[in-house]
């Protein structure tokens, strides 16, 4: 099948990149940069422009079958700084996109977005698909939002969507910019020797997938053919203090955190529950945590 990644050459894509070349996709990438990390994937043809762009995304979509929609242009801890771009930069060229999907006969499509945020605060834990939406940032707004317009071209334009909710993924090739996940933050600053902060007591509990089951999840879900939304993540919550500890024991250092006040917009809970896409889809988590940080922290000292 004719794949198209947009975002592909980003923490998450290349993976799914991968996925899809061991899965005999032909795969090509729409991204503003190469990626940052290694050299081109043999066979992958790769096109570079700006998400905002729609002459060069309609361009991207010629004779494509299956979209992998991965483009963000926020973090979680980045959107509420400048609610305006992420609306923007995020919902307008996606409501592009679908268009130029409709226009062009293109209906497959797999949206990447937050199991961590749409839910908000959760009554249930862990936290079904069926949940109400709830955000309580700017990131889960909009990411609620696109999911909304995705289901309004799915009853209007023919889309056959299907919307991955991921937890919070890791692993190798996540940025070092320090707003893109918790694990991968103290990594890197362990790795500069630098203090670590956490926001808050520690207390909060996550759920973190390991970036090749994310990508393993997705693609399976994208090529069963099947509607609708769905969790991606481990279904086992684990605290920031936990976390820690896995970190000391992967690298071989004593962490010393610098906690910091709590901020308004964290959800001190969430979990995925994984019990629907298990029958849907076969699937489940197959790498620990504590593993899955060991790899990171391997990862890290190849560069």
């Amino acid at each position: 099948m004719k794949t198209l990644v947009l975002g592909g050459c980003g923490f998450i894509g290349s993976h799914i990149v991968d996925q899809l070349v061991a899965s005999g996709h032909s795969v090509r990438v729409f991204d503003r940069y190469p990626e940052k990390y290694r050299e081109p994937v043999r066979g992958v043809d790769y096109n570079f422009g700006d998400f905002r762009d729609t002459m060069a995304l309609i361009e991207a979509l010629v004779d494509v079958e299956l979209v992998f929609h991965l483009v963000s242009a926020t973090f979680p801890g980045t959107a509420e700084l400048d609610p305006q771009a992420d609306v923007r930069d995020n919902i307008l060229p996606t409501l592009s996109l679908l268009d130029a999907m409709a226009k062009f006969g293109v209906h497959r499509l797999l949206y990447l977005s937050s199991g961590g945020t749409v839910y908000g605060i959760p009554n249930t834990v862990p936290t079904p698909e069926t949940h109400p939406l709830r955000p309580i940032n700017s990131y889960g707004i909009v990411k609620v939002t696109i999911e909304h317009y995705i289901e309004l071209y799915r009853r209007t334009r023919r889309l056959l969507p299907i919307i991955i909710r991921p937890s919070n993924p890791y692993g190798p090739r996540q940025g070092h910019v320090g707003v893109q996940g918790v694990i991968t933050t103290f990594l890197n600053r362990i790795a500069r020797n630098e203090p670590i902060e956490v926001w808050g007591d520690g207390s909060v509990v996550r759920d973190y997938l390991y970036v090749e089951d994310l990508a393993r999840l997705c693609v399976t879900a994208a090529d069963s053919g099947k509607v609708g939304v769905y969790n991606g993540g481990s279904g086992q919550g684990t605290s920031v203090r936990e976390i820690i500890t896995y970190i000391e024991q992967a690298t071989g250092r004593i962490l010393n955190p610098v906690f910091k006040q709590a901020r308004p917009v964290d959800v001190p809970n969430s979990v995925l529950d994984m019990s629907v896409v298990m029958k849907k889809f076969g699937w489940r988590s197959e790498t620990r945590l504590q593993d899955g940080i060991s790899r990171s922290w391997e990862w890290l000292g190849t560069l």
